[in-house]
């Protein structure tokens, strides 16, 4: 049974990630890293593909712009501010 906050963001959860595309999101992953970039792309596995993309550190923020990153090291998205 949906709630209706759930019915107001997507039937499912890649439909919500779906909506995300073309903006920019944060990725945490399972190694604490953070990295920032704009969500070109994703699969049913989660696999992530950014472009203009930044890992950020607590001092300093490096780019390495497009990357893909694998689903399974993937904790959580979020969109970025």
């Amino acid at each position: 049974m949906e709630s209706g906050n759930e019915r107001s963001m997507g039937s499912r959860p890649l439909d919500v990630l779906g909506s995300a595309s073309g903006k920019r999101v944060i990725l945490h992953l399972k190694s604490r890293d953070k990295i920032v970039g704009e969500l070109k792309a994703f699969d049913s596995h989660i696999n992530v593909w950014l472009d203009d993309a930044e890992v950020q550190g607590e001092e300093t923020n490096v780019k390495i712009g497009t990357v893909l990153v694998r689903g399974d090291s993937i904790v959580w998205i979020s969109p970025s501010k």
